[in-house]
């Protein structure tokens, strides 16, 4: 990786630390899977860590959500052998919700395929998170409609 460029684990660390209440275990493993999943070129804009799951008792599946320059990974490492990877391009994003209770708040991201939810997140964290995803999902949008023109213009 280039010197100067932020790793995923640096994004998560960064974030682990400001909110220390969130349930997140073996993140640097978890930003590994993301990590060997990026494209070439593509840049990680922002990521956290949560529970990839709607039971807040069930704290043992963390993952990392990173905001990339193509896409939004969700990545699991497992315990023992394999892992998991899902990945939500901008034409696939529908919804974004927040929800905040007791102690955790929960971010459920609607794509066209399925429903995501992130769960044992930091209620202080909530606000960042919606502004992250939110605005991101936003400029993604606009890039993809002005892709969309131009493809139209040169198929005319």
């Amino acid at each position: 990786m280039p010197e100067g460029k932020r790793t995923v684990t640096d994004f998560v660390a960064r974030f682990k630390r400001k909110y220390p209440s969130t349930v997140g275990w073996r993140y640097q493993k978890n930003s590994a899977v993301v990590e060997k999943h990026l494209n070439e070129g593509e840049e990680v804009l922002y990521a956290f860590i949560a529970q990839k799951n709607d039971n807040p008792f069930h704290i043992f599946e963390t993952c990392v959500v990173a905001l990339t320059t193509e896409r939004i990974v969700i990545g699991r490492k497992r315990v023992l052998f394999g892992y998991f990877v899902d990945s939500i391009t901008p034409e696939m994003f529908n919804d974004l919700k927040i929800v905040s209770s007791i102690i955790w708040g929960k971010v459920m991201i609607d794509t066209v395929k399925e429903f995501i939810v992130l769960s044992n997140i930091s209620k202080s964290a909530l606000p960042e998170i919606y502004s992250q995803v939110s605005n991101y999902m936003k400029i993604m949008k606009k890039r993809l409609a002005q892709e969309e023109q131009i493809k139209e213009v040169k198929e005319s």
